[in-house]
């Protein structure tokens, strides 16, 4: 087995797995389980300082980035989708599958979103239903400050979606404060649970408009509004996956659980960011540095193939390269959830020190010593 050091999915606690393994009831007619079900919800709502409903969708985290598209998308909608990532860009696929027309603001893939260059797109140009961001861009480790862009779109009406499987719960969330509409999360990142399901919190603003389309949402599994009074009717669109949820739930206990959970993520981060710089290799980014995945350039005379089969061969660590733009250019290790502990980025360096001197790559420093120092000091 491989220690998993990938910017998702990550490493699972013993206590999530063992929550997995209860038994099972029939969750279409155990009013017992819808209580769960609920509680749950609520639980993750708190978690990220909102009263709006979270709903939990039997499918991993791009059902529930569909699903946001799907349940507020008509023919002809415009969407403003925000583009600084291959993530970002995407976006657009949703919107146009569902009729909507994507304008694509597309910005450095280097930098994080320039809010002030967003402000003055806005103000000759806002005429949009709702608008699309991604928080944390896994492919390059870009990080976004969803709190000043969904303001700033909220201030011109337009409604807010937001993608942060990959930060959410590395990086603080406040839904209510950040003026977040629908935004969208998964399991297998920073919470810490095996892949296989995705939550969606959805603001009364976004529910109005899905009150007021003229036309049918185009689909049933990604449609949001399938799950409109189910706690009343104790009735689900569709059987839940009660072990996955079971799980899930132990997970987010888990993070409610730990005080210090974002200050954990930071400075494991921070330590990994020095190392890898104090080595003498390039981080990838500019700007916009998450907490939860770290990206660096491949050396000159090596490959990323290279690298991460001699990580896998000889020490047993799985980390991930990249793809599209970035396929072949960069490695990225993953410190979200479960992963970011300081022993486990020991051992990666550790191994990274071990891969480097194997392919001849002259490095600066030791990762692992570096590391360590940086992280007592911390």
């Amino acid at each position: 087995m491989y220690k998993i050091m990938t910017p998702g999915p990550t490493m699972v606690p013993e206590n999530v797995r063992m929550a997995r393994s209860l038994e099972c009831t029939n969750p279409d007619l155990d009013t017992e389980f819808v209580e769960f079900y609920k509680e749950t919800c609520e639980l993750i709502s708190e978690l990220l300082y909102t009263e709006n409903e979270t709903l939990i969708l039997s499918g991993e985290g791009i059902l529930g980035l569909e699903a946001a598209c799907a349940s507020l998308t008509e023919q002809g909608d415009k969407v403003l989708v925000l583009d600084n990532g291959i993530y970002g860009k995407g976006f657009a696929d949703f919107v146009t599958m569902y009729g909507g027309e994507a304008d694509i603001l597309s910005f450095d893939y280097e930098n994080e979103i320039d809010v002030l260059k967003l402000e003055d797109y806005l103000k000759s140009s806002h005429d949009y239903k709702y608008a699309t961001v991604v928080h944390c861009d896994t492919p390059s480790g870009m990080l976004n400050d969803i709190g000043s862009i969904c303001r700033m779109l909220k201030k011109y009406g337009i409604l807010t979606v937001v993608d942060s499987v990959s930060a959410m719960f590395g990086e603080v969330v406040k839904v209510d404060e950040f003026q977040i509409d629908l935004l969208c999360g998964g399991s297998q990142k920073a919470v810490s649970a095996p892949p296989g399901l995705t939550f969606v919190v959805v603001s009364e603003d976004a529910k109005q408009a899905m009150r007021d389309r003229k036309t049918r949402i185009a689909s049933f599994y990604a449609n949001l509004t399938t799950f409109e009074g189910y706690y009343e009717n104790k009735w689900f669109p569709y059987t839940m996956p009660i072990s996955d949820i079971y799980g899930l739930r132990a997970a987010f206990e888990n993070i409610k659980a730990e005080k210090d959970v974002y200050e954990r993520h930071a400075r494991i981060a921070s330590a990994t960011r020095e190392t890898i710089k104090k080595a003498g290799l390039k981080l990838h980014q500019n700007s916009g540095f998450s907490n939860t995945v770290t990206v660096f350039d491949i050396p000159e005379g090596v490959t990323a193939e290279q690298i991460l089969s001699a990580m896998k061969e000889d020490y047993k660590i799985m980390l991930a390269g990249s793809f599209d733009a970035f396929a072949g250019k960069v490695i990225r290790i993953g410190h979200m959830g479960y992963n970011a502990q300081a022993e486990n980025m020991v051992e990666v360096f550790h191994g990274l020190d071990g891969v480097f001197h194997k392919l001849g790559v002259s490095l600066n420093a030791s990762l692992e010593e570096t590391f360590k120092l940086l992280i007592i000091n911390s």
